[in-house]
Formats: structure tokens, sequence, C-alpha cells
């Protein structure tokens, strides 16, 4: 007779098989009903066919009978071939579909001695099938986990012929503007940094800027920041505005000056992306005070100058070095009307635009670009579309035409040309246009190129017609000489957040390369307003083929199945899906890309850019008035809910028949996974000439990432979320941060390979600079955090160089 022990242990044993049964049949009995859902909206009938399997092998189980084990291996088996069918070998693919039915097949497995085995179905009959599908499984993944990205194409060397940059002022020994020059290039030719030794990189030194959020805005911090380089100091602003000046061989600080910017002027995110630099002709830097200056734009709208000296404001500079953007806009809220990217300066102007705050109401402040002495803080000009012929501040009770595109990021520039180019984006709200005016439609969503000294545009190219769906231009235009047959044209290429990359003659805006217009989808709420056609780039773009039911993910089957369901239940019929009421509407790419404000970067030796980029869908649904009221959704300036969270979740879009709701990411509620399957970004090599892809790589690990907002620690690449651009040099070697990861990485130009990380002490959602010092050359990078991100939140700025 058994012992007590023993007895015990088989009845502890006993009631676990029937466990198993009882959990296997749950599931069985959520992926029935689920999938049966599925089935009914013309999805898969794998999930209700798997559920009916587990039904009847946890009865079996239950009853610890060997059938239920016999049930589950072929429900199993089922379910590998199917998964195999269906993905094919993509890894991440295959992870909800194989890998919780590969944990419970384990168990079974494990359970198996306690099964009363029938004569049919001895248990080494049952070890032996179990065996043979786990190494099919194993071998199945092990290749999946070898298979790799296509070779990289080659990539030619440095060329000696020269592209001509129209800036004034170079990189190399300094970073003169935030996108390295006013062409934002982003590329330094300094090469003492090289794919063979990259790997030895150590901090030289870490600075705090000690701009940190407070309780109440530690959902609304992003620093952003790219600072400059010149002579022997880097100069920086902070989350709120605070300029500093650092040695740029030691990283101490030689000053800040802090224009004490109030918290309720932060807008969406508190950031400020970089700051300008200008140097006034003929002045000796040694007698005159602000012979040199450092200009930013505020959170609250002012253009503050101080002198790259000594930090003190220019007196000759507006009102003692600050000047008021916001005259002549009319009511305006805190944090409606702000400035959170670097000025751009073009023969002596200074030329600003403004974020307004997305999504609040349609009678929304002005989206006035304004140009102003760099000298002087003087009114030089104002562009108000919708009144051409208004050239500065209005008079009277007069303002600036409300809820019209504006400019939130950077501009480029061409000093030669005297033209300023300018991404604009879409009128106040972003997903309703029955109210736009012509002239809104007109502009909205296109690149400007704004004559800077009279400020009118000279000609302007439109990306997407009568935007509803948040493709506002976030990248700056980058300047090149683009190759032809019959030689070189003074060009740019310009990112979208749609992803197509467009090439433009940047004397007259016409393309370079062909752009098509292409039928897309129709009706929505608004059938009347939806242009039958977009314009598309032939040359090269970013977004990836439209979604289908089997890109869809998440960790196990039942949550694969939901947003299986959810994808079903969606409007969706590829890009441009017009926005709808009745049911969620799938938008992808979203509203982040593609390309966003972290642009593009271009090597102009080796005639390549590096584009890192987005790629995840939005789930979105236009919310009637009467609802989005009794939720209390209102605009900022009345009484509301706190502020933070991702970006449209819940904008009330005032004034219109519609509020707004962006699932952004399309995110499941209870495990915070997203539905579409990884990777979610990536960075890809183009041949400037030819616009084909030289290498296409995920960036972005998913060490930080995973399910209920529990980090993984996996050293994995699943390519993450990114917000941030990539600097290239001639050395051969692109830096990047950007990544939901922590991590600033280098990559080989020529491969795309992973040369060498660092794990930064908070998240990198900024572009990194390099620049040349004491015959040492730099790689820094702002590591702030950012909010919608969801990567910790730092004030540090961090500097690396070879021993």
């Amino acid at each position: 007779m058994a012992d007590e022990p023993t007895l015990l242990r088989t009845r502890i044993a006993d009631g676990a098989t029937m466990l198993l049964g009882i959990v296997l049949a749950l599931i069985g009995l959520v992926l029935a009903v689920g999938g049966g859902w599925l089935v009914s909206l013309g999805g898969s009938p794998y999930y209700v066919l798997a559920g009916l399997g587990l039904l009847v092998s946890g009865y079996f189980l239950f009853r610890r009978h060997v059938a239920g084990a016999w049930v589950y291996c072929a429900v199993f088996l089922a379910t590998l071939i199917w998964a195999f069918w269906e993905a094919g070998l993509n890894g991440w693919a295959l992870v909800p579909r194989l890998v919780a039915p590969f944990v419970l097949l384990v168990l079974v497995i494990l359970a198996a001695p306690r099964l009363r085995p029938l004569y049919l179905a001895p248990r080494a009959a049952l070890s032996g099938a179990a065996g043979s599908i786990i190494i099919a499984i194993v071998v199945g993944f092990g290749v999946g986990h070898l298979q790799k990205n296509p070779p990289p194409a080659a990539i030619p060397g440095p060329s000696d012929a020269a592209m001509v940059d129209p800036s004034p002022a170079r990189t190399g020994t300094d970073w003169p503007a935030y996108g390295g020059t006013y062409s934002a290039r982003r590329y330094s030719p300094l090469d003492q940094i090289t794919p063979q030794n990259v790997s030895q990189l150590k901090r030289a030194w870490v600075f705090h800027t000690q701009d940190l959020p407070n309780n109440q805005t530690r959902d609304m911090y992003g620093a952003e920041n790219t600072p400059l380089k010149i002579g022997d100091s880097l100069y920086l602003c902070t989350p709120k505005n605070i300029l500093i000046a650092l040695d740029a061989k030691s990283g101490k600080e030689k000053w800040r000056y802090n224009p004490s910017v109030s918290d309720e002027f932060i807008p969406y995110t508190a950031a400020c992306r970089g700051v300008a630099y200008y140097s006034m002709p003929g002045a000796d830097p040694a007698a005159t005070a602000c012979a040199n200056r450092i200009i930013e734009g505020t959170l609250d709208a002012r253009l503050i100058a101080v002198d790259a000296k000594d930090g003190r404001p220019c007196a000759d500079f507006g009102e003692d070095g600050s000047v008021n953007t916001a005259l002549g806009i009319g009511e305006n809220a805190p944090g409606m009307y702000s400035i959170t990217a670097a000025p751009t300066i073009v023969q002596g102007v200074v030329i600003t635009g403004h974020q307004v705050l997305d999504g609040q109401k349609r009678n929304a402040p002005s989206g006035v670009i304004q140009g102003y002495d760099a000298a002087t803080g003087e009114l030089k000009w104002a562009w108000d579309m919708a009144k051409p012929d208004l050239t500065g501040v209005p008079q009277g009770d007069d303002i600036y035409t409300r809820g019209t595109p504006n400019m939130w990021t950077a501009a480029s520039g061409d000093e030669e040309l005297g033209l300023v180019y300018l991404p604009l984006g879409v009128s106040a709200v972003d997903y309703w246009s029955g109210s736009r005016s012509d002239v809104e439609k007109k502009f909205a969503t296109s690149l400007v190129a704004i004559d800077v000294r009279s400020g009118k545009p000279a000609w302007h190219f439109q990306t997407v017609h009568n935007d509803v769906w948040d493709y506002d231009l976030g990248s700056q235009a980058t300047l090149v000489d683009y190759p032809t047959d019959t030689g070189t044209v003074p060009a740019l290429l310009l990112p979208s957040k749609r992803g197509d990359i467009f090439v433009l003659d940047r004397r007259t805006g016409k393309p370079l390369v062909g752009v098509e217009e292409r039928e897309v989808p129709h009706g929505g709420v608004e059938p009347g307003e939806r242009s039958p056609t977009q314009p598309f780039s032939l040359y090269h773009t970013l977004a990836k083929p439209d979604l289908t039911e089997k890109d869809m993910w998440g960790m196990s089957p039942i949550d694969q199945m939901v947003c299986r369901i959810e994808f079903r239940r969606a409007s969706y019929d590829g890009i441009f899906t017009p926005p709808t009421t009745d049911r969620h509407w799938v938008e992808y790419p979203g509203y982040n890309g593609g390309s966003d404000w972290g642009g593009i970067a271009v090597d102009p030796g080796r005639g390549v850019i590096i584009a890192n980029y987005n790629d995840m869908p939005n789930y979105n649904r236009l919310v009637p008035r009467k609802e989005a009221d009794a939720k209390g959704w209102k605009p900022r300036g009345e009484a509301r809910g706190a502020l933070g969270g991702a970006e449209g979740a819940g904008d009330p879009q005032a004034g219109t028949p519609y509020a707004i709701d962006v699932n952004a990411g399309w995110r499941l509620p209870f495990t915070g996974l997203l539905c579409k399957q990884p990777p979610y970004g990536g960075i890809r090599a183009i041949d400037l000439k030819t616009g084909k892809t030289l290498w296409d790589r995920p960036l972005g690990e998913a060490r930080t990432n995973g399910p209920f907002g529990i980090p993984s620690m996996l050293p994995v690449t699943i390519g993450t979320p990114n917000n941030g651009g990539a600097v290239i040099t001639a050395g051969g070697v692109i830096f990047v941060a950007a990544t939901t990861d922590n991590l600033i990485r280098a990559i080989d130009m020529k491969t795309g390979k992973t040369l060498w990380t660092d794990v930064l002490p908070a998240g990198g959602q900024a572009t990194p600079m390099t620049y040349e010092i004491g015959g040492k050359q730099y790689l820094v990078i702002m590591a702030g955090g950012h909010h919608f991100m969801e990567t910790p939140i730092g004030d540090e700025l961090v500097a690396y160089a070879l021993p």
C-alpha cells in the first residue's frame, strides 16, 4: 500500500491534470465564441475550430483520459501547419500563433503519466508524437530565426565631387544649425570615428540640465533637443526653454538663461528641439555685445535672443531681448500657441511658425508664418495665407485668420536663392474638413517656399489633398544637388508621414521624379469632401503594403483573435481610408509616420539617404458631438480632465460635428501590445539618384517592451517606434537613438549592421550631433526621454569620444 506522502503527491498531480483540463476548456470556450464571431465577419475559421478542439481536449483531460492529450496534439499539429502556412518563416508573426500553444503542449506532456491509457494509445506513442511535434517547432523557429534581411546592395565610397551647400556655415568642426546646416542634411565630414574603431567609443562627459517635470507635468515632457556647436561652445535649450552654454570639450556649464516659462504654456509636449545662431555682419564680438547671438522660440510664443558669449539678453532685440510673436493672434489660451522647433535664419531673417495645439477647436489661433529681423527683432513680414495683402501685425480689432494650417516643425532654407521651405500641417482640427476655406485646402499639408525678402510664396507642393488623416509634414525638407543624366539640379527631398519621399526642384517646386495621382478610397462621413485621387511619389516610399487580417498580432492566440475581430469590424480599404463614426477606421501609416520630425539624413559624397521610420497603424473613430460632450472632452482653456496621454485620444474638435478618438499604434487595452505584428520601426539606406533601397533593417530591441507594460529585457531586434533622426559621418558610420529601447547605436553605412550600442540614462528621443574640438571627434545626444514614447524622462546630455 502506498504511503501517505505518495498518496498526497498523487492527488496533487491528478488535481493539476484536472485543472489543466479546466484551463484548456476555458481557453477553448473563448476561442470558439470569439472565433465564431470572427467567421461571421468573414475572418479565419482557425480560431473556432481550435476552440472546439480545446473544449474536447479539456473535457477528456479533466477526466484524466489520454484522449485529451491526443486531441490536444492533433490541435497543436494543425496549429503548426496553419501557422507556417499563414505566416511563413516570419519569427515574430509565429509568436502569438505558436508560443502559448507550445507552452500548453509541454504541460499536456507533463500530465501524460497521470492519464488513463487506452490499448490503442500507449504512452510511448503519445510521447513519440509529442516529441516529433516539438522537434518540428524547434526546427521551424530555428529556420525562422536564421532568416536574414536581404543582403545590402553595394554602396559607393566617398566621392570627391562636392555637393554644394548654400548655407553660410558648414558642419565639420562645428554643428551650426539644428539639421547640421539649413540644408538639413544631418551630415558631418568628420571621419575620425570609423566602423573599425567605433566599438571603442566611451562616455566623455555627462551634463545635467536640471530641467525635470513635476507631478503635474510628468506626462508632458520630451526634450527632443539637438545642440549647436560653434567655436568652443555647445548651445542647447531645455524642455521649458532654459538656454545653456557648455564647454564643448569638458561639458562644463558656461552660462544659463532662464526665460521663466510657466507650466501652463506647455502644449502637448514640453519640448525645445533646437536654437539658432546668428553672427551680426561686421560686428566685433570682443567690442560689441550680442555680436554673436543665440535665438530660440519659447512655449509661450516669444523669440528670445541672448549673447552667445555670456547669455545676457540682447537689448537691441525687441524689448530687452524678447519679441512677442502672439501679437495679432487674438484669443489664445495658454498652451494653444507655442514654438517648439528651432527657428531658421535666411539672409538675416528669423523665420518661425507655431505649434497650434492639435484637435482642440476649429476656431484655433492662426497658422501665420512670421519673419523677424535677426538684429533688431522687428517684424519684417507675416504670411497669412487667407490675407495675402496683410504683411504686418493686424491693426485695431483685426487678427490673423484663425484655424489656418500651421508649421509646428523646423524649416530649411537656401541662403543663395533667398527661399525658406515651410512644411505645413493641416487646418485646425485634423479629422474634419467641412468648414475649410479654399485657400486652406490649397496650402494644407504642403511644402511652401517663401521668398524671405517679401514674405510671399514662390511656389508650393501639396502631398495630401484636403487632409483628414493628420498627415501634416513633420520633417524638414533636405536640400541636395540631385544627379540627373544632364548634370545636377538644385533640389530638395521631402519626406512625409505617409511614407512617400518627393524630389522637387527647389527653385520652382516642380517634381524631378514622377508624381502620380491615384484613385483612393471614397466615402466616410464627408464623401463630397474627399478627393478622388491623391499624389504618390514614383521615387521612393517608406510605406509598407496594405494590412490584412493575417498581419494582426498579440502575445497569444486570444489577443491576436481580438485584433483580427477589430480589424474585420473596422473600415479599411488601404491608405487614405476616410474617417467614419459608425465604426472605427484603420489609418495606416498612422500619424507618427513614415517620417516625422526627425527627418532624413543625406551623405553627399556617397549619394545615400538614411531614413529611420515608423511602421504602425492608428485605430480611429469620429465621436459624435453629443457623445463627446457627455465624456467631458473640452478644448484647452476650458474645464476638462487631466492633460497628457496620446495625441488625439479624446480631442474635442470643438466647432465641428465630431470629436476624434485615436488609438495611437492600435494598442490592446488589457495587454498594451500593438495589434499589428512587428516591426514597428526601421532604418533604410536609399540610393539618392535612383530611389532604390540599398538595405532596410528593423530598428530597436524588445528590451523595454512587453505585455502589461512589463519590460521583457530581451536583447532581440523587434523594430520599435522611434522619434528623432539619424546623423551620418564621412567615416561611414550612422548614429541614431530615437527608439524606445533607450539605446544609442552606431550603424555601418555599407551594411546596416549595428556596430556599437550604449544604454542611455533616459529615452533618446532626439537627433544626435557630432563635432570636433582639440583634435577629437565627439558624438552628443540628449537623453531627455518622452512621455508619448513612454521612455524614462531625464535631463542628461551625453557626450562620447574615442579614448
